[in-house]
């Protein structure tokens, strides 16, 4: 193997001492030193291909320029791989490293997970959630930053969110721009059969979102159909015996879009056209949304901005409290004015 390059190395080169040319490439901007020594030594550098000791550094400094992620299923599902991408890019902006650990949620691999991020000394850990829950989190060593990823914690108050309360608001800000007053009906959740149930916090701000607007509207939901797991089969299930229930439907709002898939399917069967006879909107954005025909209008989940600020809060000034991102609305073509 060849001899790594050493400080020393790249000093000689450029005929200065070892100080002066660690002060230069260390970026210190008071060096006192010549704009031609500044070149000599990034070009010497260059030609001897010198990587810093990254281990020296971090004794100096007590940083490993390392972030250990921590996540149940962000990792090896598509559903919100978004987060560890954002958080990725901004890491390597910020000239950092992430070591991604899975845990499937056992809290025993969470547990040795943690331990391995700390046994490697890294910067601070983020705790990534794929669907928005609190997340319990053990006690961390003194000193060990962390910030919640679409999670809560009541000891790590640093956490990242959607902007759900917003989202549920412009959904329904949509159909009612398009003329909806009536036969409008919900397709996820119902107050009345889930009085005493507990999805998560940000899905209860997306329906605080959704039924304020509504009685700032003057509008209120024809029926309600209450689906526990949120997944396309289910949603055509619940679709169909809403149909039944309101036969003259003209809108529906999905809790997301997996149920919105679903539901575009019952539609179908039943001879109803999406958007002529019956407008959808829908939430999460889900890469299949693009592909419906028509495309589905739907609130984005901004996974990749979520993760990048997270990563800008453990690197940055300690923040705690909530940082909520905005949830862009997508704009397709399954809403139209209602027929008739």
């Amino acid at each position: 193997m060849a001899k790594r390059v050493t400080l020393s190395d790249v000093a000689r080169r450029a005929g200065l001492s070892p100080a002066a040319a660690s002060m230069i490439l260390n970026g210190r901007p008071d060096t006192r030193l010549s704009e031609e020594a500044h070149n000599r030594v990034n070009t010497a550098a260059a030609e001897l291909g010198y990587r810093p000791n990254l281990a020296a550094r971090s004794l100096r400094t007590e940083k490993t320029q390392t972030i250990g992620f921590v996540s149940d299923q962000v990792a090896t599902t598509r559903f919100a791989s978004g987060l560890i991408k954002g958080a990725l890019d901004a890491a390597e902006k910020a000239d950092h490293v992430v070591l991604v650990t899975e845990t499937g949620g056992d809290p025993r691999r969470e547990a040795a997970a943690i331990d391995a991020l700390v046994d490697r000394q890294v910067d601070g850990i983020i705790f990534a959630t794929m669907r928005a829950r609190e997340l319990f989190v053990p006690e961390l060593p003194s000193g060990t930053r962390a910030v919640l990823l679409n999670a809560t914690n009541p000891r790590y108050t640093t956490s990242v969110l959607p902007d759900e309360l917003q989202g549920g608001t412009d959904a329904i800000r949509r159909l009612c721009a398009a003329g909806h007053r009536s036969s409008i009906v919900l397709l996820g959740q119902s107050d009345e059969l889930e009085k005493d149930a507990f999805r998560s916090v940000t899905v209860g701000r997306r329906i605080t979102g959704i039924r304020r607007e509504m009685a700032r509207s003057g509008i209120a939901f024809e029926a309600e159909e209450s689906v526990w797991i949120w997944d396309p089969e289910f949603g055509y299930e619940a679709m169909n015996r809403l149909i039944d229930r309101v036969p003259d439907v003209r809108a529906v709002v999905c809790m997301n879009d997996r149920l919105a898939f679903g539901a575009h399917a019952a539609l179908a069967e039943r001879g109803l056209s999406v958007p002529d006879d019956v407008s959808l909107v829908s939430f999460d954005n889900d890469e299949v949304a693009a592909y419906l025909r028509p495309g589905l209008t739907t609130v984005a989940l901004p996974h990749q901005q979520m993760g990048a600020r997270a990563v800008e809060l453990l690197l940055g000034d300690d923040a705690p409290g909530e940082h909520l991102v905005p949830m862009p609305l997508i704009e397709r073509s399954s809403i139209a004015a209602p027929r008739g």
